[in-house]
């Protein structure tokens, strides 16, 4: 790997962050405070090509690398941002841009890459199977031309604000499978118009932080052949191949909040002055800030590594995954220093240590739990007995 920085990396980096200037705290404090979706923000992003990043140039998209991407998403939460609202487009169409027809990435990509439609929500998650995949319940039987779902998805995020849904439904019923991770399928659902068809219902769920997820209920939502993604009963695996990229772009914002949460407490560290001297001249500051910085290092590292290789086309796994591990558990730890930092203002929502706070949260358990990551590890890559 080469350490150096990439002049066309760090115009993308000083780019992001000269938009993300004209979003300052007041703007996302605002957005918290009345849990609303940064409409304004998203429309910026997008007009400024960001959200495109992924897509190939044939398609009207920028044809950067993950690598790119991640620079991205860094930046937007460093800036005091929230990238959540809008990185579901980046990794979600990866499954489109690997198994989707021609047709279909002609249809669909292009007007991902002008705005014109948005990609962010994603429907896995399901109650009774939560993060057991291979139990989804939500069923697609084809007759004719068509298939009919019916299901229910849960923690589905921004579907409110999504035009499609990649939609992962079981064709084959599980007691006939033999290998348990086939029998699902991905498909492309046109959302607005499921909605308004009342074949998909949406029940926002109330949360500690501004995510904007729902439940979905899906009712004999009828889906055309063509919108089948790939080979019917491969979805299970069609999905895997955008979660290592998933796992990239979520680390690299765990790396842009710790960062942010390091660079505001170094600065309140210094500026902060009890009995005559700045706070941060005490040890018991400024240590946990320093280890803080540390670890949020050495995660960019690991997070550099796992984007290189999968720019690279080569595997790429336990990296993006021990990526995602690090950096969340960094960022935690940067949280929770600059908060002790703060002291109580670091609960006073104009220092926006506590919004960043539990937004950095999040990450240790979504969009998958680090302990599925060590089981993971644990398991493919050490070679330890799976458990039951």
């Amino acid at each position: 790997m080469d350490f150096s920085n990439e002049p066309d990396r760090e115009n993308i980096r000083a780019a992001v962050r000269k938009l993300c200037a004209d979003f300052g705290d007041v703007y996302w404090r605002e957005v918290d405070r009345k849990s609303e979706y940064p409409e304004k923000f998203v429309d910026a992003l997008t007009r400024a090509g960001w959200l495109a990043a992924l897509i190939p140039t044939e398609y009207g998209g920028s044809g950067l690398k993950v690598a790119d991407a991640a620079v991205i998403l860094e930046e937007i939460n460093r800036s005091g941002g929230n990238a959540a609202s809008a990185h579901a487009q980046m990794y979600t169409m990866g499954t489109l841009l690997k198994h989707g027809s021609e047709e279909q990435k002609r249809k669909y990509l292009p007007a991902l890459a002008k705005g014109q439609t948005r990609l962010q929500a994603f429907g896995i998650t399901e109650p009774e199977a939560g993060s057991e995949t291979t139990r989804l319940r939500t069923t697609a039987v084809q007759k004719g031309g068509r298939y009919i779902i019916n299901g229910k998805k849960v923690f589905i995020s921004r579907a409110e604000h999504s035009d499609l849904l990649l939609l992962l439904a079981r064709t084959t019923p599980y007691e006939e499978l033999q290998d348990k991770t086939q029998g699902l399928s991905v498909f492309i659902v046109r959302l607005k118009r499921a909605l308004a068809d009342g074949r998909i219902t949406i029940r926002p769920i109330r949360t500690m932080l501004n995510h904007h997820t729902t439940e979905l209920f899906i009712q004999d939502l009828e889906i055309p052949v063509r919108d089948l993604v790939g080979e019917e009963g491969q979805g299970f695996r069609q999905i895997i191949d955008s979660w290592n990229v998933e796992r990239i772009l979520i680390a690299s914002e765990a790396i842009g909040d710790g960062r942010w949460f390091v660079d505001r407490a170094s600065r309140y560290a210094t500026s902060r002055v009890v009995f005559g001297r700045p706070i941060g001249t005490n040890q018991g500051v400024q240590f946990p800030i320093a280890q803080a910085h540390a670890r949020i290092e050495a995660a960019a590292l690991v997070r550099d590594k796992a984007a290189w290789l999968y720019d690279s086309d080569k595997l790429c796994g336990p990296e993006a995954n021990i990526a995602k591990l690090l950096a969340s558990q960094a960022s935690w730890d940067a949280a929770n220093a600059a908060l002790d930092t703060h002291g109580g203002y670091g609960f006073a929502s104009e220092y926006d240590v506590e919004r960043k706070f539990r937004e950095t949260r999040l990450l240790l358990v979504a969009p998958v739990s680090n302990n599925l990551v060590l089981a993971y590890l644990g398991q493919n890559v050490l070679g330890m007995p799976r458990s039951y």
